[in-house]
């Protein structure tokens, strides 16, 4: 009896169960959508900080920057061996990045801190290419001088003119990495796409592994070579970055990045990873107690320096975004209360005919109850699906969104200070805007939100409507007679 006058009713009330639903759905899809696009926001958020941290990394222990009054970190100076008669040049300058570096043992003690699963050393370089040609000034005799009639004697008599120098400057990055030990660092956020990876074999080799965007720059391949400071590396393979910029340009055995920088048992980056990720903020404080000298950066630290359109995008999301949904959704499940409510009011004769019947007043509620929760269903569907459209909607145009690091907070991130100026892979990405495109994944916990809020406006309906049923009498029913 109760689902078929429940199919009934809803059947003949339609177009007021259709508004009920329409509003419920419109606050359910809202709902879907900001919460698809967060997702969206941390992913994209999160595909920013690979690229520095590596895949597993927790954090990263770097020197910690001299006090202001040392003068702070060196600058470099390029030093050109040119000889006589030789005009053209070429020099390869190696450094540090953030010209600060840690010992090389300084690993071992980071890897024995509590908390501490693995801990992995690299050592991250700038090279630049300084190419060009100097021309010599040529000796021009002063007018009236020997053979001109007249001027002094006893020195030279004319002036050297022209000559200078051309050179063009061309930088790029490199990453040494610790071959016998793989699992941590920044080319774990890189695939090989061509060739092989490194091997424990080739922690002395001359081989490198050469950034797919940089090999298609400089015409790089597999099986070819490349020089720098005069040593030959042979290129075993080409790495794809899984998402946004790499971390290098070129990777390098560590060993022979220490010594083509001249950093002998020299590190600049320490890549840890956590035994429990809930306790990342004991490991650092432990590590930062026990091994003084040194920065400890989680990337939770890294995230929040963050700038440009993303983060905007992404505060937008979390503030606004959210409020309007609660606030939208608020009102949709007032609006179907309310609106229940007035349906019921308009259902007077008609209820209290079935009390002198002999319905009971929980009957009637429930009747009421349950054809609000019908409409309660019937807007979760609806919104799940709008939802779920506008969210692939927003995945398959993928708008793009730039993402900066540190720098351009002008915060801590900042070149030449804070938790940058250690150096890395950091140090590189500190000016570096990335390109993100955004997605927005519709995750199963989403559809259960959307299904319980449904519910919830279903039973909010209910509540309303069931109230004013059971305030109903008999006698309201006659007085409507005419």
């Amino acid at each position: 009896m109760f689902l078929i006058y429940l199919r009934r009713e809803l059947r003949r009330r339609r177009k007021a169960a259709l508004v009920v639903a329409s509003g419920l759905a419109l606050g359910i899809a809202l709902v879907i959508v900001v919460n698809s696009v967060s997702t969206g926001m941390q992913r994209a958020q999160g595909d920013v900080l690979e690229s520095l941290y590596g895949l597993g990394t927790d954090m990263t222990v770097t020197k910690a920057a001299d006090p202001a009054s040392e003068g702070g970190p060196a600058r470099p100076r390029f030093n050109f061996d040119a000889q006589d008669g030789e005009e053209q040049q070429s020099n390869d300058f190696v450094m540090p990045q953030g010209f600060q570096t840690l010992a090389a043992d300084t690993v071992d003690k980071v890897a024995g801190q509590s908390g501490v699963a693995a801990a992995v050393g690299g050592l991250s370089l700038t090279v630049v290419k300084v190419d060009g040609e100097f021309k010599p000034g040529e000796f021009q005799p002063r007018e009236g001088g020997p053979g001109g009639g007249g001027g002094s004697t006893g020195g030279p008599q004319g002036e050297v003119r022209g000559g200078g120098a051309a050179f063009d400057v061309d930088s790029s990055t490199v990453y040494g990495t610790d071959t016998t030990h793989q699992d941590l660092g920044p080319l774990t956020s890189s695939r090989i796409t061509d060739g092989r990876a490194f091997t424990a074999a080739d922690a002395g080799a001359k081989v490198a592994v050469v950034d797919a965007a940089y090999a298609k720059e400089k015409k790089y391949r597999v099986g070819g070579d490349l020089t720098l400071k005069g040593t030959t590396f042979d290129i075993i393979g080409i790495a794809t970055a899984d998402s946004g910029d790499a971390a290098a340009d070129l990777y390098l055995p560590l060993k022979q990045a220490q010594t083509l920088s001249d950093s002998k048992d020299k590190i600049t980056t320490v890549y840890v990873r956590a035994d429990d990720s809930q306790q990342l903020g004991a490991v650092e404080e432990t590590i930062r107690k026990n091994i003084p000298g040194t920065t400890v950066t989680s990337s939770a630290d890294l995230a929040d320096t963050v700038s440009g359109s993303l983060s905007t995008a992404s505060d937008l999301a979390a503030g606004v975004g959210k409020w309007l949904s609660i606030i939208v959704l608020v009102a949709a499940f007032v609006v179907a209360g309310l609106l229940t409510m007035s349906a019921v009011g308009r259902r007077v004769q008609e209820f209290g005919t079935l009390k002198a019947l002999g319905w009971t007043s929980g009957r009637v509620t429930r009747q009421v109850a349950g054809e609000a929760m019908v409409n309660g269903l019937v807007g979760g569907v609806l919104g799940i699906a709008v939802g779920v459209a506008a969210a692939y909607t927003v995945t398959a145009a993928a708008p793009s969104l730039t993402a900066r690091l540190g720098a351009a907070a002008g915060g801590p991130g900042a070149p030449g200070g804070g938790m940058f100026r250690g150096g890395g892979p950091a140090a590189q990405a500190a000016d570096k805007a990335v390109e993100i495109g955004l997605t927005a994944p519709v995750s199963v916990t989403t559809i259960a939100l959307a299904v319980g809020l449904a519910v919830t406006g279903g039973l909010v309906a209910g509540a309303f409507g069931g109230w004013r049923a059971s305030r109903l009498r008999p006698a309201d029913a006659l007085r409507r007679v005419e």
